[in-house]
């Protein structure tokens, strides 16, 4: 009965013959029964299908866990992948941690179309539900886990989420598979373990169909969140720009529960940590309805909404790369820091070979290869006189001047000689170095963004 249901599932979910099945395979019983169940699929219907196994290096085991892993693919006959992976805590629990580190990892292996396979079942979904409630979630956060949803460029698929635990061990022990056990499940300081073991046992005691009951609640709630979304989604649309940037204008013409519903919509699009109400409050209050020349900001896990002309911006938590510094010369590229790129001092002929990279160039005087130049990122107490422009300037005036956001200020390479500027990659050369012997080419995304802020509106 099981893999008749797995198999309608996933008839139900494969869109093309080219799409590949991942499993994300830990090794526990719910995956192990699930790839146990698509190897039997894949038998049958002859789909592209392989597993994946996430090693955290949480547990002590974790090596005989993806050895027990790669045999069971062997024996099943489906290719098997380890993705290694390291992470921090910073803003979150551990399990929240493990979760989001996991599932990056995972994006790696989904091209246009694959499906994602996990094994959440049933009592997951009461468990979330409770962990939801807790959280004080509204309806987003009560409609717990979709049994289909988007991941990546594909799709996230949870073929058992309608199976109870019981059938999956009953599967599993009328097939005699075998499985790991993580010690980790049976410590009750995680608040998952805790309902697991210490809650859900009583409440399915006393009402036995309790599990039944929160998945018709999860998917009501689900039901209310879509129809908010539909009915919300023009006015989303008119907020948001092609750059994902969202206009304060728009969410200050709304009442303040659209407002927050907008946003919540905006945070999903980014698939990242959905705020809390209390941040949702600070965004709507603090951040939105700042003074102009204000520089609020609302951190959320490893990101944080950022306002600047007009607009909220969602932006990674960068390090601090002020004290960074490193000479250049001629013809070396310098690779930056951050995944900021590489700047290069080179001839203008390289410029006709390296035009299809996204890159900013500049003009300046073979008087400048005369003396030891440094790249920085740190404009405090730095003055500079632009080409076109009269007088000099301090950096941070410059930087506001040319509407670049607070955030990227100390991102933005400084070609130095001692404490005098030559140039700002991406906004401008010094008017005592400017010519046209030497370019000035910073290679990256980033420095797209610099031309691009000179447009915004204030």
């Amino acid at each position: 009965m099981l893999y008749h249901d797995f198999s309608q599932f996933m008839t139900t979910h494969i869109q093309s013959p080219q799409a590949r099945c991942i499993l994300a395979l830990s090794g526990g019983i719910d995956s192990r029964v699930l790839l146990h169940l698509l190897a039997r699929y894949v038998r049958d219907n002859q789909c592209p299908a392989m597993a994946v196994h996430v090693h955290h290096g949480l547990s002590s085991f974790a090596e005989r866990w993806v050895e027990r892993c790669r045999e069971w693919c062997a024996e099943e006959g489906l290719p098997f992948q380890v993705a290694y992976i390291q992470f921090d805590t910073q803003g979150k629990g551990l399990e929240a941690a493990a979760r989001q580190a996991r599932y990056q990892a995972l994006e790696h292996y989904i091209d246009e179309g694959d499906l994602l396979l996990t094994g959440q079942h049933r009592d997951d979904q009461l468990e979330t539900f409770l962990l939801a409630l807790k959280r004080g979630s509204g309806p987003k956060g009560l409609s717990g886990m979709a049994a289909s949803m988007p991941f990546h460029q594909g799709r996230l698929i949870r073929p058992l989420l309608h199976c109870a635990r019981a059938e999956i061990e009953a599967y599993a022990n009328t097939h005699q598979l075998s499985w790991v056990e993580d010690e980790s499940n049976q410590d009750t300081r995680f608040d998952r373990n805790f309902l697991r073991h210490e809650v859900m046992p009583l409440l399915v005691e006393r009402w036995p169909h309790f599990p039944q009951a929160v998945q018709r609640s999860a998917e009501l709630c689900a039901s209310q969140e879509a129809l908010l979304n539909e009915l919300l989604q023009e006015r989303f649309q008119a907020a948001l720009q092609p750059d994902n940037r969202l206009s304060v204008r728009c969410l200050l013409d709304c009442g303040e529960a659209v407002r927050a519903q907008i946003l919540r919509m905006w945070f999903h699009q980014f698939g990242h940590q959905m705020p809390s109400r209390v941040q949702l409050e600070h965004i709507s209050h603090q951040v939105l309805q700042a003074k102009s020349d204000a520089n609020p900001r609302c951190r959320i896990g490893n990101h944080e909404v950022r306002r600047f002309a007009g607009y909220l911006h969602y932006i990674p938590v960068y390090a601090d790369i002020s004290d960074w510094q490193c000479q250049i010369k001629f013809n070396h590229p310098v690779e930056l820091p951050d995944g900021l790129g590489t700047l290069t001092l080179a001839k203008g002929a390289l410029l006709t070979e390296c035009a299809t990279e996204k890159q900013v160039e500049f003009g300046l005087d073979k008087r400048c290869l005369s003396m030891p130049l440094w790249v920085s990122f740190n404009p405090e107490g730095l003055v500079a006189s632009p080409v076109g422009r009269k007088g000099r300037h301090k950096l941070k005036k410059l930087f506001q001047e040319y509407r670049i956001p607070s955030w990227q200020r100390r991102r933005m390479p400084i070609l130095l000689c001692g404490q005098q500027v030559i140039a700002v990659a991406g906004l401008f050369v010094d008017e005592h170095f400017s010519g046209s012997d030497y370019e000035l080419i910073w290679s990256t995304d980033t420095s797209a963004l610099a031309h691009q802020c000179q447009n915004w509106d204030v």
